[in-house]
């Protein structure tokens, strides 16, 4: 009997059959009429294994799809009626969540990866050499979001137990890049938490990274918060700003260059340059800074940016998600990071061909990035609905394939 890959016809099956389940019988059929395979053919028996049993090729490949579907969570046995499989709750406000184990490729392009999956079980098996990470891990929040998230007092080993095997891949002067909420406070007091120095001192300490630079993303669209603290008691000031953590594992040969993300001239300095530059003498700081005439004259391709990124939380990625994922019934993120976020820090810590990795990957914002810029990435997020909702934003990537347990497990029904 010749091979067939049937996996997407059995997904088909499922998603097409009656709603309150299909039988082992009906699912054959269905698959073989899908499959062009003729009745003679599905019921054809060879000795299989070691003992030399007859059975059906056709029959064991259906049967062995529909348990790798099971494995996935997309489909459950119908209680109460013997042979009959059904889909799983239609996607909503549940989110699945991928168990211990699961390694799924989500959603592929010619560049990258999406896995469905815990970050611990794709990247401790990972031997290609990394050359960045950025990633926004879930926050040390009290009351936890959707997707969930550690506690303050587990965070520090969560990370460290998260990015070492990252860290173990990482090339020479590689980064790992962690966007982090400021936001976090002692219980019932308006004293900030020192989670964030702890964590700094733990991965330094543990995983023997350097710390580069504290960068915050200015984000003056954020609502007015802490709300006990800042709107209701009035001790603290609105936040405006969450820090980005940029370390490496070795600063005298880090892949960092600023010429990567020089930014435009302001009118003012380009009539400076075109003018020769300053015409004046001056020293300030007791002799520590000096203008003399002729300085800053000469044509630069930009200007140095600062360690500040201003950036508001809403893209046209964040729309378009929004939409895509509205479209297909799927719940969305509830803490997405706008992409020019990861685009920036891709640019500036990563060339051309590098790989990019995210082991937190929301809606796989760092690995968006990361194909616009031309780099390899892989990404890995753990709740299905999230990585199915990203993969709306790859369909122009060239070499795009989506895997079919993925586009017929989130059908509306």
């Amino acid at each position: 009997m010749r091979q067939l890959d049937l996996f997407a016809h059995v997904a088909a099956a499922f998603a097409e059959g009656p709603r309150d389940g299909i039988s082992t019988g009906a699912l054959y059929e269905a698959v073989a009429a899908a499959a062009s395979v003729s009745a003679a053919e599905a019921q054809v028996r060879v000795p299989i294994g070691a003992a030399g049993a007859l059975h059906s090729p056709f029959k064991r490949a259906v049967r062995w799809h529909q348990q790798s579907l099971k494995q996935l969570g997309v489909v459950e046995r119908v209680p109460d009626r013997a042979g009959f499989w059904r889909l799983t709750e239609p996607a909503g406000d549940k989110l699945d969540r991928a168990a211990a184990g699961v390694k799924l490729v989500a959603f592929s392009t010619t560049l990258g990866v999406a896995i469905w999956g815990r970050n611990e079980d794709v990247f401790r098996g990972l031997s290609e050499p990394i050359a960045l990470c950025v990633t926004s891990p879930p926050y040390p929040l009290r009351q936890a979001r959707a997707y969930g998230n550690p506690t303050e007092a587990q965070y520090v080993d969560f990370l460290c137990e998260a990015l070492e095997p990252i860290v173990a891949a990482l090339l020479p002067g590689g980064s790992i890049v962690l966007n982090i909420s400021n936001d976090i406070f002692e219980a019932r007091s308006p004293a900030r938490s020192l989670y964030i120095e702890r964590l700094v001192l733990a991965l330094h300490d543990r995983l023997g990274l350097s710390l580069m630079d504290r960068i915050p993303w200015v984000n003056y669209s954020k609502p007015p918060g802490p709300t006990r603290w800042a709107c209701v008691s009035r001790v603290q000031l609105a936040t405006a700003y969450e820090p980005v953590l940029w370390l490496t594992n070795d600063p005298a040969r880090v892949r960092s260059n600023n010429r990567r993300v020089l930014q435009a001239h302001t009118e003012r300095q380009l009539r400076l340059m075109a003018s020769g530059g300053e015409q004046r003498s001056a020293v300030y700081g007791d002799g520590a800074y000096r203008i003399r005439p002729q300085a800053f004259g000469n044509p630069t391709a930009g200007r140095l940016p600062r360690n500040v990124i201003e950036r508001g939380h809403q893209c046209r990625d964040t729309l378009a998600y929004r939409r895509e994922s509205a479209a297909l019934g799927l719940p969305a993120h509830g803490a997405m990071q706008p992409t020019a976020i990861p685009d920036f820090f891709i640019r500036f810590l990563s060339e051309p061909g590098d790989l990019v990795v995210d082991p937190f990957g929301g809606t796989i914002r760092t690995g968006l990035a990361a194909e616009r810029l031309g780099r390899r990435w892989l990404v890995t997020e753990w709740i299905l609905q999230y990585v199915r909702g990203g993969a709306e934003l790859f369909r122009q990537a060239n070499g795009f394939n989506l895997h079919p347990a993925l586009q017929w497990a989130t059908q509306p029904r």
